[in-house]
This record gives structure tokens, sequence and C-alpha cells, in this order.
């Protein structure tokens, strides 16, 4: 049986590609990160109508399904801008070296790793930004609808106090004068 030796090498390669690519798709929301509260006496079914309609109305006012391709082609195209900057910077330096094939090679694996890891933040962050402009759409929907809007819990750090322990206590038998010296 005979092995393919050039799968391998094509493999690897396009696993890091598509693990590149992979953390440059932004998600849409879920779901709201505030949280709404009825007033007293309205019934639950009919709050959870308006819960219902202030979902879908935040969703299709944030037009957060047409935003996810948005991030994943700015993302892709970073991670291809790095990649090409990587292999080029590589190239150079590696002809300064005497062999500018292992430096390309060398250079386009890291720009692929930093052009990833900068499309994975971009994603990030305009992933963060659509769920602020759902949270505000749902919010208002609610607040109109006479719901209350719950404020966010604050977190509050403290350091922790600082305790100080007495030296421990030796039991046993003294040492002899002997080791005194």
């Amino acid at each position: 049986m005979m092995k393919n030796p050039r799968l391998p090498r094509a493999a690897l390669p396009l696993g890091l590609v598509v693990f590149a690519l992979a953390g440059c798709a932004a998600l849409p929301p879920s779901g709201p990160s505030v949280v709404a509260l009825p007033p007293g006496g309205k019934p639950l079914t009919v709050f959870q109508q308006e819960d219902y309609a202030c979902r879908d109305y935040a969703f299709r006012n944030d037009d957060a399904g047409q935003a996810s391709p948005g991030a994943l082609q700015s993302g892709a195209g970073t991670t291809a801008v790095g990649t090409l900057g990587g292999a080029a910077a590589g190239a150079l330096l590696g002809a300064a070296g005497g062999n500018a094939g292992v430096g390309a090679a060398i250079g386009a694996g890291a720009g692929l790793l930093l052009g990833g890891a900068l499309g994975a933040h971009g994603s990030q962050v305009s992933s963060e930004s659509m769920q602020a402009r759902y949270d505000a759409a749902y919010a208002q929907c609610m607040a109109s609808k006479g719901n209350r809007i719950a404020p966010p819990a604050t977190t509050v750090y403290q350091t922790a106090p600082v305790v100080y322990a007495p030296p421990p206590v030796i039991y046993g038998y003294p040492r002899p004068a002997y080791w005194a010296w």
C-alpha cells in the first residue's frame, strides 16, 4: 500500500486557512442582554407576545442577518492581506539569507496567523456593536409597550483584605547547647 506524501503537505496549509477564516465570522445576536419586566397586573401571555414582537423588531431593525456576511468578507480580506504581506516580507528576508522560498513560506504562515487574529478581533468588535444596537431597539420597543427595563447590574470589585498570620509555633525539645556556636 502506497501513501500519498502530498496529502499531509496540502492538508496543513488548507487547515490553517480554514481555521483562520472561522474566527472571522460575526454571529448575529441570539437575544437581548437586557432584562424587561412586565408592570403589575399584565398577564404573562400578553408580556410574552410583546417580548416576541420586540425581539423580531430588534432583529429586523438591526439588520443583523445582513451584517454577518460583511464581517466575514472583512475578516477574510484581512487574513488574505496578512498572508500576502507576510509572504512578500518573508521572501525579501529569505532572499537576503539565500533562500527566498523558505522565507516566503515562513512569512506567509506568520502573516496568516497575524491576519487571522486581526480578522477575529474585527469580527468581535462588529458582533459587540450588533448586540448593542439590538439591545437598544429591544429596550425601546419594550418600554413603548409599557414594560420596565431593569438597569444592568454593576459589578463591584474589591481587593481582598490583607491577613497577617503569626509565625508558626514550633514544639519540641530545645536544641542542645553545643549546637549554638
